[in-house]
Order: C-alpha cells, then structure tokens, then sequence
C-alpha cells in the first residue's frame, strides 16, 4: 500500500488487516519526520504482519522493493489541495511521477501482482446545475491551474496505456474524514467551491471497507469480472450535497450557517471540480460497501470534536471577523486574487474580474440548487430521473453495447464525436490500441476502452498543461457539451504557467 498515512489509507490498512486471507502488508511512508512516530505506531499494532519501507513512491528502488513478492498493490498515496497548490512540485512527484515509477515497478514482478489505482472525481472538472451527474466515460476535463488533477489524469492514462495483467482504476469522490473540519478552515480552499457545485460525498471509512470487500471478495474468486475496467466511488443518493449545503452541515458544529459567515460573491463560480455520480451503484452492487450517510456523518464529527461545539457560543460577528475574513484574504482565495489582480486565476474562476465584481452579495438575489431555485432538488439528486431525462451528456457511441458488443463503427462514431479520427483499419478488441487522429493532428494510440469508457483522448492536447480547452471545445463536440456549460463559447483563452510556476493566460492566436 502507498498512502497508508493517508484519510483512506488510514482505513484500508486497518480493515484489510482484519481479513483473515492477509497474512502481510508493506506499507511505504514518506520520510517526512511525522511518519516516525506513526512507523513505530504501526509496528507496536500489527506487529510481524506489517513492514514498512521509508521513501518516495517516485523513487523505482524504492517502488521495487515496494512491490516484490505482492499478490495486490495498492495505490492511495496523492498530495491533494491545497498542499497540491502550494507546492506543485511535491503534486508532481507523488501524483506523477510517483504512478508512473510504481505502475513501472508493478510490470516488472513475475508475475504481476493485481494493481488498484486509486484516481479522482477532479478529472471529471467543473459541474453546475446543467449537468449534475457524470459516470465513467464523461469528458474529462482538468480546471485551469488545478495541479492535483493535472497530475492524477496524467497518473491515470499511463496505467490505462501500461496493458497491466490485472488492474483497476478506482475515481474517488469527495471525501469526508473526522480531520475534515479542522483542515479546512486554515487555507483559502474553501472558498474554490462554488455553491451549486454537485457534491457526492463518501466517507473515508467506507471507502476503506470498500478495499476490504474488494480484496475478501477475489481471494474468493468471485469478481473476476471487475478487473480490466474503471469505476466511480460514490456514496449514491445519501451522499448528494452541493457546495453551499455541504458548508451549511459543517459550520452548523459552530452554531453557524453558509449566510450567517459568508457572502454569496466570495466564492467561484466555475473552475472546481465535483460532481454527482450516475452510475455509484457499480460498486455498490459488487461490495455492499456504502454505509455512511452525509447528514450522519457530520453529526459524528460534531460528537467527536466537541471543542467545535464551544464555537455556538461565540457571536457570530467575532468568529466571522477572526477566522473568515483573515481565510478571504489568504493567497489561495479567490477575492485575494481579485484585490492583486491575478488576471489569470479570476478569469478562470468567474469568467472575467467584471462578472466577478457583479456578482450579488445578498442572498436573496443567489439562485441555489438547494433552495429550489432550479426544481426540486430532491428530485433533482436521483439518477434515475436524471437518466430517464436524459440529463446525461452524450458519449458519442452507442452506450446499450457493452466493450464486448463494440465494432470499428462504435470507435469511428467516438472518434469523430471528439473532432477526429480512427487510423487503423483493423480492430482487434475493446483493449487492443489503436491509432488515433485528433483534430489538432496529433497521432497517438490508445485502447478503445481508455478513450470510450475511460474519457480520455489526445494525451498532447487535452493533456494540462497548457489549457487549451476554449479551442478545443470548438472543434470537439464531446467537450463542448460540458465545458460550455460554464463558458462563453466567445471565450479564447489560454491557461498556463510560466516558468517560475505563476498562473498566466493569454489569447489564443490559433
């Protein structure tokens, strides 16, 4: 296991360790002083049925001995936000590098042990109420300067490309973890999240049993048809939240609410990344494994952190004026970027610092999903309608077949719903690779199943950095229907960074 030290790794460790089929897990922990104590914590545990290797998971020697004699590897290790917006680097190597070296390592043992990567909701980019659900096969789509899911697409597509013997990649939602509250109010994060964005949390302790059962079920042999493919982790209809809610549950521990601290326009209207899942129930018909509902989630949180409770006690004005505001003008926050002029980040972020400096500042005039403002929005989180609607996006094939049942129409019809073209003449199989052809020229070859079920296409282009994705979406009809839903199709931008890592954009000349 990589990421041990980690919310899910915290949970997949221990409940793995309970399963009587696990005689042994290596665990890798980074170097880092903090991980002394938890080393030594683990050994006092676990005892004999735990080893731990110290090091970077970008490191092959390391990955090597990592892997060795394996029956399973586990992928969890990820710098997420905001360390990942800090330090871009630190993104890089474990997100990155860190994938490539471990997924090199994997394909080297003879034989292979079974590889389970552990990917991310941010591919999927920016939802509103337009599209509130996605399932595996959705564009992919990294918002503009998100490091972390630059990284992880990166990550994903190359374990997708590696033709491991038996692999599956795992797209982890939105998690919630007893630490979340007190993490969360010490960086400008927060206020990245817009509050229509469509949230479907899981908790980390169910995403920890689902490492379990998938485990207690292949030592069984009873899934050998769940590897080989792509999933989403959702917690199904109890976990569907929207940003504005989601904080609405967490500050009600402090005797507080989303209006009571905020204001409407301190928050992104576009440019996050969240979304509800159409198809959570995959999973959940293989392990059983959803337990956690959001709402009973947070009370336990409340009930373990009683401090937070001290907070209903303090004017709302002080807490507002101590904790919040010193938050609104963190170098991470969206109005600090607007009072420095970060030209690059706010147009991302709402378009244009005019639509960001016209947005409302009472309530009352904030449309929200969760008041109803766009129907009724109970109604409106269950997939079924949505499907039934048909409020999902098109994937540009014939989505009744299964990867079994495709044909060379099936792959020519997607390829041209994405602006380009199949070059080979012969097709062999749903993860057999072809040759491709984007609309920009670029060549590359991909399997079927990486580009119609997996979401991914041209890895020069629609691969960050730069974002491109104002051009590309003119050419690309797969794209457009969701990045037009929270861009002006008169937009023409480039996002990037120069070479001292600040966030630039700049005119398309193309």
């Amino acid at each position: 296991m990589t990421g041990a030290s980690g919310n899910m790794g915290r949970e997949a460790l221990s409940q793995t360790l309970e399963l009587k089929e696990v005689e042994f897990v290596k665990v890798l922990l980074t170097n880092k002083k903090k991980n002394d104590a938890l080393a030594e914590k683990l050994r006092k545990r676990y005892g004999d049925r735990i080893g731990i290797i110290r090091g970077s998971v970008a490191d092959r020697e390391v990955c090597a001995e990592l892997v060795k004699d394996a029956d399973y590897v586990i992928h969890m290790a990820a710098v997420i936000p905001p360390a990942s917006d800090a330090n871009p680097a630190d993104s890089e190597e474990c997100n990155k590098l860190g994938a490539v070296a471990l997924i090199d390592a994997v394909k080297a043992c003879v034989p292979q042990p079974s590889y389970i990567h552990i990917s991310t909701v941010a591919l999927y980019g920016n939802r509103n109420e337009k599209h509130l659900f996605a399932r595996v096969g959705d564009p992919l789509l990294v918002s503009p300067f998100d490091c972390y899911a630059m990284h992880k697409l990166y990550g994903e597509r190359y374990c997708l490309d590696a033709e491991l013997e038996r692999f599956v990649v795992l797209r982890q939602t939105a998690m919630l973890y007893p630490e979340m509250m007190e993490n969360n109010i010490k960086d400008g994060l927060m206020f990245h999240t817009a509050l229509n964005a469509p949230l479907e949390w899981d908790t980390s302790r169910d995403s920890g049993y689902l490492i379990k059962r998938i485990l207690e079920r292949d030592a069984k042999g009873e899934i050998d048809d769940f590897w080989q493919k792509i999933y989403n982790i959702g917690a199904g209809i109890r976990g569907r939240e929207t940003g504005y809610d989601t904080f609405n549950d967490g500050f009600a521990m402090i005797g507080g609410s989303t209006e009571s601290f905020f204001k409407p326009n301190q928050f992104a209207t576009r440019n996050f990344h969240g979304v509800w899942f159409a198809d959570a129930d995959e999973l959940q018909k293989l392990f059983g494994y959803q337990r956690d509902g959001v709402h009973e989630y947070w009370r336990e949180i409340a009930e373990n952190h009683k401090l937070f409770s001290l907070g209903k006690y303090v004017p709302k004005g002080v807490i507002k004026k101590f904790l919040f505001e010193k938050l609104l003008n963190h170098s991470n926050s969206p109005i600090r970027w607007i009072k420095d002029g970060d030209v690059a980040r706010v147009t991302a972020t709402f378009g244009s610092l005019e639509k960001a400096k016209s947005l409302p500042e009472d309530w009352k005039d904030c449309k929200l999903i969760a008041k109803g403002d766009f129907g009724d929005y109970e109604s409106m989180k269950d997939e079924k309608k949505a499907k039934e609607q048909g409020k999902l996006v098109f994937l540009g094939y014939n989505e009744d077949k299964i990867p079994l049942e495709w044909t060379m129409q099936d792959v020519r019809a997607a390829a041209l719903f994405r602006g380009g073209e199949v070059l080979s003449e012969s097709y062999e199989g749903a993860y057999k690779k072809l040759k491709w052809r984007c609309h920009d020229g670029h060549e590359f070859e991909a399997a079927p199943y990486t580009v119609l079920k997996g979401g991914h296409w041209c890895p020069e282009c629609c691969q960050p950095t730069p974002w491109d994705f104002d051009r590309l979406s003119k050419n690309n009809p797969f794209f457009a229907q969701i990045w037009y839903d929270s861009h002006d199709k008169n937009e023409d931008n480039i996002y990037d960074f120069d070479e001292t890592g600040k966030a630039v954009i700049r005119k398309n000349e193309k």
